[in-house]
Formats: structure tokens, C-alpha cells, sequence
């Protein structure tokens, strides 16, 4: 049977999700499905209403501002709903996507499972629980070159950033990098700051 099927890609930046939705889209459209792709305005890395993997593969999209816009898009006709950055979306993505798979259609979704805190991302959570079928990709550590980078370091030049820092900032390789769990680091300024202080303020150091 064709719906209740709900397959997403998880894992860190770079371990090649977005290339991974591409392929079986791509594998999809040979076997003459009905896909639709869809990925959130506010992910604007890809310069126009396409997606695009790191290693230049490219389709085209819908761009929505919301969960609920994706109904709104969806026509009866559709049998595959592809969704590319899922961690983005507001708190309906769940509903929506376990409304579309009721309907019979089978959705192949991709999202960070953990954001730069290593912290659950959005309601990733809730859409694995949902999923039929969950696949958790690694990526190669860029500081180390383990093969088993599972968390997401975000850096302004060049260092990481504090734990404090915003949760949302669209970047590429400049901004984000692959790091496995021996190098990634979360460094919190303010918690340092408050022992200097401490310091300073009792022993006159």
C-alpha cells in the first residue's frame, strides 16, 4: 500500500540527508510517480523554489511559509510528499503530516534531529515517533575525520559558538560544520563570566 508510509531522513549538517531525499525522489519520478517537494521559506540557502544537497543535486520546490500551507498545496493526485528541512517548521507539522499520510499519500521528510546545543531540534521528536521508518545518517567529523560525526557545530569565525547564542541562523559550511561527539564543543561565556566575578568579587582575583 502506497500511504500510511512516512520515512525520514535524520542525522547532523552534512551527512548528506537532503542528497538522500533527492535520490529517491529521483527514483520516485522514474517509476512515473506524482511527487510534490516542499521546503520552508525561511531556509534560504537555495537561491530560488528548488532544493539543493551540498554536493550540487537539485529539484524543484514549494516554498511554504508554514505547516499548514503544505495542505493547501497538496492535490488529490499526489502521491508522494517530500519535505526537506522539517526541524523548521511550527508545532502543526505533525498533524499535517499525520494527515496526509490518513489521506493515503506517503511522505519522505528530512530534518536535523539535534540542534547546535545537541538539544532535540523543533518537533523532530515527535516526527520520528511518528515515522514508519526512521534512517539516523552520520557525517564525517571535519575537525577529527571520524566517520561518526553526529553533532552539528556552529562557528563564528572559525570557533564555536556560546550555548546562549540564537537558535535559528541559516548557514553553510561557513557557518556550520560535522563533528563527532570527542570534538564537539558548547562553550557557555556567561558561565565563565560569572566565575570570574565570583572570583573577582571574593578572593580579589
Amino acid at each position: 500500500m502506497q500511504g500510511y508510509n512516512f520515512e525520514l531522513i535524520t542525522g547532523p549538517m552534512s551527512c548528506g540527508k537532503t542528497e538522500e531525499l533527492l535520490r529517491r525522489v529521483r527514483r520516485a519520478i522514474i517509476a512515473k510517480k506524482k511527487v510534490k517537494v516542499i521546503s520552508p521559506e525561511i531556509d534560504t540557502r537555495a537561491h530560488g523554489d528548488y532544493i539543493e544537497s551540498r554536493n550540487g543535486l537539485w529539484l524543484d520546490a514549494k516554498k511554504v511559509k508554514n505547516a499548514a500551507q503544505i495542505l493547501t498545496l497538496t492535490k488529490d493526485e499526489d502521491e508522494i510528499i517530500a519535505i526537506d528541512e522539517l526541524q523548521f517548521f511550527d508545532e502543526y507539522i505533525v498533524k499535517v503530516i499525520a494527515k496526509l499520510i490518513d489521506s493515503g499519500k506517503k511522505v519522505i521528510g528530512t530534518g536535523l534531529d539535534l540542534d547546535f546545543k545537541a538539544e532535540p531540534f523543533g518537533y523532530m521528536p515527535e516526527l520520528m515517533c511518528l515515522a514508519t521508518k526512521v534512517d539516523k545518517l552520520s557525517a564525517v567529523c571535519m575537525k577529527c575525520g571520524s566517520e561518526h560525526a553526529t553533532r552539528t557545530q556552529r562557528l563564528v569565525d572559525g570557533q564555536p559558538v556560546d550555548k546562549n547564542s540564537p537558535l535559528i541562523m541559516i548557514g553553510g559550511n561557513e557557518t556550520y560544520e560535522a563533528r563527532c561527539m570527542k570534538c564537539y564543543e558548547l562553550p557557555d561565556c556567561k558561565s565563565e563570566s560569572r566565575k570570574r566575578e565570583f572570583k573577582l568579587l571574593h578572593f580579589g582575583m
